[in-house]
């Protein structure tokens, strides 16, 4: 059975959270938002999912309709989006074992490693350390604060001035900090860590301003344990037909980083441990349209599925309009 908080806004702008166990959800009485239930959780000391049950249960929820209706949102949000901090990792993912083992022979036979790939071997040969002990640190990007945060049905606007707009079929992992600096993480989501591909191929340096996108989080924050493997489906729709189908894989059985050293290297920084934050954090993937020669353009849908999340993700992609900047003089 997996459990799955949910956050619903109705018409009216009205808050809801719902608890959705295997096949039923309802709605948790008296509780609005997610990250108000997680400060109550931490101030009574046990898990998010006690926390809701303890709450009652409120009327039954139809997922599917609620979806199509437009009235699920990103199940995490903070009313102060300057508090909300997006962040991610990359070259974290093994890929299928034939690419990994492509992997390793072109570096061993290259007479010089890019930084990429000495970073991803370095990955793999130290990302998962023992207990108590610290792994290699992972490539780390920041996205942005909470406005750049978007929600299922959501479009993905790629800036004016940019290369590309592509998708990124990925777990985030979202987080809230305790009154006493402590990171708890409240689950998983389905994430699209949107990115523009061309911007980064012309000069890895540039991966930094590739990353400053929006990024979608699907309807559903997965709670307890994280899988070991997680498979799914990541397609690019052009004019209602699909362009582009991959599966991906994510989970530690998929990747060359453990998520305990993920989180180590992200909240080893004081100023990520900042009371009341919210963080969202991306784990990376190893499956592209971009790879595979895919271009897109505005009004592609990108659409992202996999189980144990019952929802699957869809934006479509924009592009918003050109916005010119003065500096002023004081």
């Amino acid at each position: 059975m997996a459990d799955r908080l949910l956050q619903h806004r109705a018409p009216d702008g009205t808050r809801s959270v719902i608890l959705a166990r295997g096949d039923r959800a309802a709605f948790v009485p008296g509780v609005e938002t997610v990250i108000a239930l997680a400060g109550r959780a931490i101030a009574e000391g046990r898990s998010l999912l006690d926390t809701a049950l303890a709450c009652g249960e409120g009327s039954g929820v139809d997922l599917a309709a609620e979806l199509a209706a437009g009235h699920l949102i990103a199940p995490i949000d903070h009313e102060d989006p300057a508090h909300c901090v997006m962040t991610g990792t990359g070259l974290t993912h093994l890929g299928s074992a034939e690419g990994r083992d492509k992997m390793h022979r072109d570096a061993a036979a290259a007479a010089h490693q890019t930084d990429s790939m000495r970073m991803f071997l370095e990955g793999v040969e130290g990302g998962k350390p023992g207990e108590g002990q610290v792994g290699q640190q992972p490539e780390w990007f920041y996205k942005g604060d909470g406005s750049q945060l978007v929600g299922p049905g959501d479009a993905l606007g790629m800036p004016a001035f940019a290369q590309d707009g592509g998708e990124e079929p990925e777990l985030a992992g979202i987080y809230l900090i305790g009154p006493d600096g402590t990171p708890h993480r409240l689950g998983l989501c389905l994430a699209n860590e949107f990115s523009d591909h061309v911007t980064e191929r012309h000069n890895y340096l540039w991966l930094a301003h590739s990353k400053l996108r929006p990024a979608a989080l699907g309807a559903e924050l997965l709670l307890g344990e994280v899988p070991d493997h997680i498979e799914g489906t990541s397609k690019v729709l052009r004019d209602g037909a699909t362009l582009w189908e991959k599966p991906f894989l994510s989970g530690e059985a998929n990747m060359s980083h453990s998520l305990a050293n993920l989180e180590h290297h992200h909240f080893k920084y004081a100023l990520f441990r900042r009371p009341g934050d919210v963080h969202v954090h991306f784990f990376g993937t190893a499956t592209l349209s971009f790879a595979d020669g895919i271009r897109t353009r505005e009004g592609d849908v990108f659409e992202i599925a996999a189980a144990p999340f019952t929802l699957p993700l869809a934006n479509p992609l924009a592009r918003t309009k050109d916005q010119p900047v003065k500096v002023g003089r004081l």
